[in-house]
């Protein structure tokens, strides 16, 4: 990682259950790269849905990588079995209450049943959503959405 930076990468993904979120700030403190010019993601997990346990886990991740502020905190995955926990005081709220407090400014991402469903949850449009694609598995709905809305998830 501390290479891929030097060589230019500037985005580094990362999560608490990917194991790798010590390793990223070990290897931003190693590279020599300004920490203003990294682009820092993590996730949310799904065990922690909810506005506190978001506030929770955001902190526990920052701790982790060693730093203050992450640049793009985002729902590690669906839970639409769980579409009120998901949307109510869902960690879209605590990712909002961190944004205005400077912690988190880069986005945040929601999942739902559909992408419709997201839209009239949300009161405020996601700024990302991180979606899987793939050749077989393409979810042209949530692409077509994403343009609809000016939000264009891929090409």
């Amino acid at each position: 990682m501390t290479h891929a930076l030097r060589a230019g990468y500037r985005l580094i993904d990362t999560a608490a259950s990917y194991g790798n979120e010590r390793a990223v700030g070990e290897a931003i403190a190693e590279s020599g790269v300004p920490r203003d010019e990294v682009v820092i993601e993590t996730k949310v997990w799904i065990s922690d849905y909810g506005f506190d346990e978001a506030r929770h886990a955001f902190d526990k991740s920052a701790g982790t990588v060693g730093v203050d502020q992450i640049d793009l905190l985002i729902l590690h995955q669906p839970l639409p079995t769980e579409f009120e926990r998901t949307f109510g005081r869902l960690p879209w709220a605590g990712d909002l209450a961190l944004r205005r407090e400077g912690a988190c400014d880069r986005g945040e991402q929601l999942h739902g049943r559909s992408p419709d469903a997201v839209l009239d949850a949300a009161n405020v449009v996601p700024a990302v959503n991180q979606i899987e694609v793939y050749p077989y598995f393409t979810q042209r709905d949530v692409q077509e959405l994403g343009a609809q809305n000016g939000r264009p998830d891929c090409d």
